[in-house]
């Protein structure tokens, strides 16, 4: 009996050395970051945890929400909850593939399948929802109006329909649609362009008076124009930002939706815009109540 037993004790003591064996092999190759996760098998949680990869859509030209920086990567607030949405799927900072996706093909990056997400100040609405759908919102903003610093004729949207001054905003965006009522010649007075970066450079240059988006998205670009800009007439509409996914994924838009409603919660998203957007907005954002429709 006693050599059965120190036979038994040295066989369990071999398998435990081979496990830690094939754990520190794991490690030492990267790839176990998602090891400790668990998904429902065949969703898109599990395969994007098993692949170890994420793409994520978000802006490149957007102070403080989504900017490509010196290194070549985005950063910004939308691109914080981009890494949060990445690790609570087990993957790591240095898989995620940023793809740049102007509002004016965010639907159709999701859907043909070039990202697995989109974060790019993101208007939830109706009609965006026939193509694809929305997790959250996760940040309210509210579109505004900015000028050059001299500017005195305009005070608000109201302004357009009286002076006939020209106004730009981004192609296909809830922005340049939500201007038009204000206008009273849209095919004269309102310019697109595909990036809010035109508009800027319009702005400057005189092409345009003002340029209309969120305030957030606008307070980015005064931050790096100290003294030549100013907001006016506040905001007059309200833009809840969510997470674009493809349509009909409803396990995954759960999951999302269950990550925002967590860092809610745990301090991981006001961190976040403390660590982006609130370097120039000190105020802490209102936490919105996430829209499971």
């Amino acid at each position: 009996m006693r050599i059965k037993r120190i036979a038994a004790i040295a066989a369990a003591a071999t398998l435990t050395l081979g496990m830690a064996a094939c754990g520190g092999d794991d490690a030492g190759e990267g790839t176990g970051a998602g090891t400790d996760k668990d998904f429902a098998a065949g969703s898109t949680m599990e395969r994007l945890n098993q692949a170890q990869a994420i793409k994520i859509g978000t802006k490149f030209d957007q102070p403080l929400f989504g900017l490509k920086g010196l290194d070549g990567k985005p950063q910004g607030f939308d691109v914080e909850i981009g890494k949060i949405v990445a690790d609570e799927l087990g993957i790591p900072e240095d898989k995620i593939e940023w793809v740049e996706t102007p509002s004016t093909v965010r639907e159709q990056r999701i859907e043909e399948g070039a990202v697995d997400i989109v974060v790019a100040t993101y208007t939830i609405n109706d009609t965006r929802k026939e193509r694809i759908d929305f997790a959250g919102p996760y940040y309210i903003a509210g579109q505004t109006i900015l000028v050059k610093a001299d500017e005195n004729e305009i005070t608000g949207p109201d302004s357009f329909k009286t002076t006939g001054k020209k106004v730009c905003s981004v192609q296909g965006s809830t922005p340049a649609a939500n201007i038009e009522q204000y206008l009273s010649n849209v095919g004269e007075q309102l310019v697109v362009f595909d990036v809010y970066t035109k508009c800027l450079d319009a702005l400057k240059g005189g092409q345009v008076d003002a340029i209309t988006t969120d305030n957030v998205i606008l307070s980015g670009y005064m931050s790096q124009n100290e003294g030549q800009f100013k907001l006016v007439g506040g905001t007059f509409t309200e833009e809840p930002y969510g997470i674009g996914l493809k349509k009909g994924d409803n396990d995954f838009r759960t999951f999302l939706n269950d990550t925002l409603e967590k860092i809610f919660e745990d301090g991981r998203y006001l961190q976040a815009w403390k660590d982006t957007a609130g370097k120039i907005d000190s105020a802490d954002p209102k936490i919105p109540t996430v829209n499971r429709y």
